[in-house]
């Protein structure tokens, strides 16, 4: 097996933590990997990309080809467009859907989401909404994660020790609420992806998630967390 996977955002939003998660959980399956250093500028505010693979033979590259990646998985709308050249006919789209302006003239959200929406798979996510439920703003890198999981071949749980590895130093607290950002990704990332395949509009799909109570969403999380653990 083999994935090539491309992480994009802006300084802060948490790309190295994903990469860390990802190819250690990579490693403890024995699977080669490899990851770039980080592009663009590293400072809060600035564009960042990371190219991460793994496979179950030698990878020679580190640098993923132009049309090669599986998953393009962004936690801004308007940096996933730098990189969509990057996607493989048959990869996917994973984006928060919530902007970061950074820039003057930002473009409308509602523009950057018909641009995503064209592209035949792709997996929108409010990850402002979901980190908040989850506990903290700062951990929505973490529910980008969650909801690319199975784009990647990984089971979420996967992620689980490196996300105590990353957090532990601060607190339990800070872990549980990492795990629980995850298990929100999964969720909504199941919810977007089985109204697509029904073939709902994607902003309908959007407002669909949107009614979901968060009660319910929790709840859904819970079932899939550690034992031991609450959402």
């Amino acid at each position: 097996m083999q994935k090539n996977i491309i992480l994009a955002g802006v300084g802060g939003q948490g790309i190295l933590s994903m990469a860390f998660c990802i190819c250690n959980a990579a490693l403890k399956k024995g699977l080669d990997f490899k990851q770039s250093e980080v592009h663009g500028m590293s400072q809060r505010g600035g564009a960042v990309e990371s190219h991460v693979r793994f496979s179950s033979d030698p990878i020679r590259s580190d640098i993923i080809p132009r049309g090669k990646a599986d998953v393009v998985l962004s936690i801004e709308p308007l940096e996933v467009l730098r990189y969509v050249h990057f996607l493989s006919p048959e990869g996917v789209l994973v984006v928060s859907t919530v902007p970061y302006e950074n820039i003057p003239n930002y473009p409308p959200t509602e523009f950057l989401l018909d641009k995503i929406s064209v592209f035949r798979r792709h997996v929108l996510i409010d990850s402002g909404r979901l980190a908040k439920l989850a506990g903290s703003p700062h951990c929505g890198n973490m529910v980008m994660l969650g909801a690319a999981a199975s784009d990647i071949e990984m089971e979420v749980s996967a992620f689980d020790k490196f996300v105590t590895m990353l957090f532990g130093k601060k607190s339990q607290r800070v872990v549980d609420t990492n795990l629980k950002a995850l298990r929100l990704g999964v969720v909504v990332a199941e919810l977007f992806r089985k109204h697509a395949e029904e073939g709902m509009e994607t902003r309908k799909v959007l407002q669909a998630i949107e009614e979901v109570s968060d009660d319910s969403l929790l709840e859904q999380a819970e079932k899939l967390l550690p034992a031991g653990q609450d959402a």
